[in-house]
């Protein structure tokens, strides 16, 4: 007789790089121009939760099957899409130096009482990391390292240091992590150049 998959199963989780929570939200590019989006469905959201080491293995079975669970995971792909936008109001606000508003901090506190709470430590590749339930059912659950990062960095000491791309076109977050905090760019190999390039080209159209 073959058992049906567990709704929940148990993940050990590294503690989240402070940055996850803003490279989350930078998911959508040029959000100033012509926004252009990595996620376009579930399945792009799983790669990229893999590639920053989420575990996912608990929604293998909704990403296929029966219409409803094809329901739930369209519904879970909204709500994180939904939280990335919460995380990037956030971090826009303090990037900006403005209060950030109260229904984004309410926002994120839901999802934060809906994620597994790191509660016990276990190993995990040689390292100790979250021993935490992973309900294969939830947007909160996937992204629970996301939204982790997202509070540390909000009560931690740093928030000073998170910085928006000052192309406008451009709008991704960054983590500002030179000396005297001078910082500007997402990438000097990027925007930085291509101001640059457009100073350049000015100086040189001027009589």
């Amino acid at each position: 007789m073959t058992r049906a998959p567990k709704e929940n199963q148990l993940s050990v989780v590294i503690a989240p790089r402070r940055e996850l929570c803003l490279d989350f939200a930078n998911t959508l590019a040029w959000r100033g121009s012509e926004p252009d989006e990595s996620l376009h469905n579930f399945a792009d959201l799983r790669a990229w939760c893999e590639s920053n080491g989420l575990p996912s293995d608990a929604f293998d079975q909704h990403n296929r099957g029966s219409p409803k669970q094809r329901e739930q995971v369209a519904a879970i792909f909204r709500r994180a899409i939904e939280l990335r936008e919460t995380v990037y109001r956030l971090f826009y606000a303090i990037a900006q130096r403005r209060p950030v508003e109260d229904r984004d901090i309410a926002a994120l506190n839901i999802a934060l009482q809906r994620a597994p709470a790191r509660v016990v430590l276990a190993h995990a590749n040689q390292r100790l990391g979250w021993c935490i339930e992973q309900d294969g059912r939830s947007a909160g659950a996937l992204l629970a390292p996301v939204l982790w990062s997202a509070a540390d960095l909000l009560v931690g000491p740093d928030t000073a240091r998170v910085r928006h791309c000052s192309n406008d076109k451009c709008g991704w977050l960054f983590f500002d992590e030179s000396k005297n905090r001078s910082r500007r760019w997402c990438s000097m190999q990027a925007c930085g150049n291509r101001a640059k390039a457009r100073r350049h080209y000015l100086r040189n159209k001027a009589p």
